[in-house]
Parts: structure tokens; C-alpha cells; sequence
């Protein structure tokens, strides 16, 4: 069975940094590459950050890119996210995704991901 539980997330004030972890089993490792999604209230789930199996290539979003890094800890399974300089509207629940890492370019569409976790709510106040 597949599971991915994300957790870090919480409160934090504007200008503050979080870590966001996204635990993996029931799943290779290897061959598969991991992305972080957000779904702000009210809005539409969107793409934040996407690395590929192999810990090389990396992707953002350009609302969070110089501010996010996502990284990957293969000994432990497990997919990070590190926020810095958070804004307002970073606010929103937190998915961590994983896809069958065999395409030439990133996916950044929810469709090319095969599992999700439950999601991580991360509030940034003003």
C-alpha cells in the first residue's frame, strides 16, 4: 500500500520559513519523482515544486522560485520542502505528489502524478 503523509506544516508569520517532509512507503523509491502541490481556500490546486528521481533536476513555480527549495533524502524515503520568506498568500494546504519518473521534461500537471498524500496546512500571518 502506498502512503505519503507530509507533515511541518503550522503557523508562521510573514517573512518566517517552514520545512514541509513528505514520508513515502509502499513505494521504489528509485523511478519515481516527487512534486509539491497547494490548494489556497477557495482556490484551485496548483504546482509549486517537482524534482526528479534522481535528485538532480528541479522545477518551480515562478511565484515561489529564489523562495522554495525541494529536495530529496533517498536513505530516508522521504521529500522536503523548505519555505523561506513566506508570504500571505503562501497560505494554503500543502499535497505531497509522486509520478513514474519516465518523462524527458518535469510534470507540473496533477494528472501525470500517480499518488498523493493527505496534505499539510501552512498559514503565513501578515
Amino acid at each position: 500500500q502506498v502512503q505519503l503523509v507530509e507533515s511541518g506544516g503550522g503557523l508562521v508569520q510573514a517573512g518566517g520559513s517552514l520545512r514541509l517532509s513528505c514520508s513515502v512507503s509502499g513505494l521504489p523509491f528509485n523511478g519515481y519523482g516527487a512534486g509539491w502541490f497547494r490548494q489556497a481556500h477557495g482556490k484551485e490546486r496548483e504546482f509549486v515544486a517537482v524534482i526528479r528521481w534522481t535528485g538532480v533536476d528541479t522545477n518551480y513555480a515562478d511565484s515561489v522560485k529564489g523562495r522554495f527549495t525541494i529536495s530529496r533524502d533517498g536513505a530516508k524515503n522521504t521529500i522536503y520542502l523548505q519555505m523561506n520568506n513566506l508570504k500571505f498568500e503562501d497560505t494554503a494546504v500543502y499535497y505531497c505528489a509522486a509520478f513514474r519518473d519516465f518523462r524527458r521534461y518535469l510534470p507540473s500537471s496533477q494528472s501525470e502524478y500517480d499518488y498523493w498524500g493527505q496534505g499539510t496546512q501552512v498559514t503565513v500571518s501578515s
